[in-house]
């Protein structure tokens, strides 16, 4: 027979013999594979065992839940339509001020923590550990610290929620501007210009970042309201001190309606701020 339509006779068993290793798992694996579910199940009855967890509070506590939405409907306004308006309108400012003020403070930090951008690697390493410091603190926290610096109001509101994302937005610009292209970088290096020439080519991203934060910053503003930051929060924690659940839920509603506007605004800008700069 030509040796071009010769064929090859192969034994399944000694090929198998051959690769038994790569067709099966090493005992560690397997043994990962089934203690690692077994230690999570394991933590998670430890977590409720060590926190008195009863599930015989669940159905008083949904009858309860049930009561309060009853208590809810039909919302109302309670006569202080204008006030809560009034106290949207701060939460919003709060929002916004403090996003900015963030933003304005977050991007030199970001220049000196960003690896193409800080040559000093001690400087790099410091800034860091401080947006990591900032960022480790809760805006909640922030607010109860301002609260008691400046006193109650708005500012403290703008203040906890500037400090706060200050962090959060120093690490995400530092990311930005680490993954821009080696290229440009060059270019920029070798033309005489700094880090900030760089800026032009991570905006897009930046400017997603910044307005996905305000968005979020929005509710945050609502939260720390009730710790006396001022705001819609300060509202809402009055009216469910004084069981006027009818108004609680107006006021949710209004929250809801002002976020749900900002995220549709947020996105229409984010399209129109990275369409204009895609190739």
């Amino acid at each position: 027979m030509n040796a071009r339509y010769a064929v090859l006779t192969v034994d399944p068993a000694a090929v198998l013999a051959q690769h038994r290793s790569l067709l099966t798992k090493p005992w560690q694996q397997r043994a990962a594979a089934i203690g690692w579910p077994a230690v999570i199940a394991g933590l998670f009855v430890f977590s409720i065992w060590w926190l008195g967890i009863s599930f015989g509070q669940i159905g008083p506590g949904l009858a309860a839940l049930f009561k309060f939405i009853g208590l809810m409907f039909p919302p109302s306004t309670g006569g202080h339509l204008q006030l809560f308006l009034k106290a949207m309108g701060e939460t919003l400012s709060i929002a916004f001020l403090g996003t900015l003020m963030a933003s304005g403070l977050a991007t030199p930090l970001a220049m000196l923590a960003a690896k193409n951008t800080s040559p000093n690697g001690m400087l790099r390493f410091l800034v860091r550990r401080l947006l990591d410091v900032i960022r480790g603190i809760d805006t909640l926290i922030w607010a109860l610290v301002f609260v008691g610096v400046v006193g109650l109001g708005p500012f403290a509101g703008v203040l906890a929620i500037a400090v706060s994302d200050t962090g959060a937005l120093g690490k995400l610009f530092s990311e930005a501007i680490e993954a821009t292209r080696s290229r440009e970088r060059e270019t920029i290096v070798a033309s005489g210009g700094t880090g900030f020439g760089l800026m032009p080519q991570v905006l897009p991203i930046i400017a997603g970042q910044v307005l996905y934060f305000f968005e979020s910053n929005t509710r945050s503003a609502t939260i720390i309201g009730i710790v006396g930051a001022g705001g819609i929060g300060l509202q809402l924690s009055e009216q469910i001190r004084t069981y006027d659940f009818d108004q609680v839920a107006f006021i949710v509603l209004l929250i809801l309606v002002a976020v749900a506007t900002i995220d549709w605004i947020s996105a229409k800008l984010r399209l129109a701020i990275i369409g204009r700069r895609q190739p």
